[in-house]
């Protein structure tokens, strides 16, 4: 079974990225209940476990089913490239109630939300809220570092090489033919015009390997399978070739091997355990010695290496 989009001129113009956190911790619901599903995810899994029996999730549960539809409105399409948890629960706070429980209508279980569904969005939102914050949030920055490098990686690739390009490299289920986009979904089939307002592309880490969409009434969106997903839960900055850190420092070294992606300072400094101030230090040495180079994207700079660099990680690795 297939979808299959009609993308005018307008639509293509307005290609976004984003990624969501709200999407991630929904998603990792279906993860926790099928490990099996996305071994790579072990690790957190084993890790969170043992605090769930504090939590209340039967209601939520309900909502997200392990497999098929999952209730559209705890996963409002990012509506910001970089959105936070506090304003998606937000969204998600002001669902209302009468699309929450026409949603809910097609989940077997609800019947509780479906009563007064008013009352069901509040302790679903708090749900979520309590959720995040024992099983999520110390999780989150790593979860963000692997996705904002995927939106600079596939952003890099529209600008360079067109929507074409762009979709081809996506995912094997989605296939762009020029003018209509079809994605390969269980479930789901039809075919539709986008409404002029464009596509949100949206990473996952958590809903990895498969894709999923969303549109009317809600703004058109796909989510597709995060790059590099295995690397997400190894410990430690990249490690760095003893030859290259004996030439440039070790702490450096890190940072340029890091820079096989481009990234941001404030992702560098997650990732590397290191204060943003000496990660932007060590920048302006790699970019004063030629190895890296910055460029400005909205409100924050995002650095890569220069073909000098990649000369020197490769000779060093």
């Amino acid at each position: 079974m297939a979808i299959e989009w009609t993308l005018r001129p307008e639509d293509v113009a307005r290609i976004r990225f984003a990624f969501s956190p709200m999407w991630e911790l929904v998603a990792s619901l279906r993860t926790l209940r099928d490990p099996a599903r996305q071994v790579v995810h072990l690790p957190w899994i084993r890790a969170v476990r043992p605090r769930l029996p504090a939590l209340d999730l039967v209601e939520l549960l309900a909502l997200v089913p392990p497999s098929g539809y999952l209730a559209d409105f705890l996963t409002p399409p990012p509506d910001t490239p970089l959105p936070d948890f506090a304003a998606e629960l937000d969204r998600v706070r002001r669902t209302p109630p009468e699309r929450a429980a026409e949603e809910a209508a097609l989940l077997a279980g609800t019947e509780r939300f479906r009563a007064d569904p008013a009352a069901g969005v509040v302790r679903v939102a708090d749900a979520l809220e309590a959720y995040w914050e024992s099983c999520f949030a110390e999780y989150w920055p790593r979860v963000y570092g692997l996705l904002e490098r995927d939106v600079l990686r596939r952003s890099r690739e529209l600008a360079t090489g067109g929507a074409r390009q762009l979709f081809a490299g996506l995912d094997q289920a989605i296939v762009w033919n020029g003018e209509q986009l079809i994605i390969d979904r269980p479930w789901c089939a039809g075919s539709a015009h986008l409404y002029g307002d464009g596509l949100v592309l949206v990473p996952s880490a958590f809903y990895w390997p498969s894709v999923a969409v969303m549109s009317a009434p809600y703004q058109s969106m796909v989510v597709y399978p995060v790059q590099g997903v295995g690397t997400l839960w190894e410990q430690g900055p990249p490690p760095a070739p003893d030859a290259l850190a004996a030439l440039i420092g070790r702490s450096r070294a890190q940072i340029l091997t890091a820079l096989a992606e481009p990234t941001t300072t404030s992702s560098l400094a997650r990732r590397m355990s290191l204060s943003a101030g000496a990660v932007s230090q060590h920048l302006g040495v790699l970019s004063a010695g030629g190895l890296a180079v910055g460029r400005r994207l909205g409100k924050e700079v995002v650095y890569r290496r220069t073909p000098t660099g990649d000369a020197l990680a490769s000779t060093a690795a």
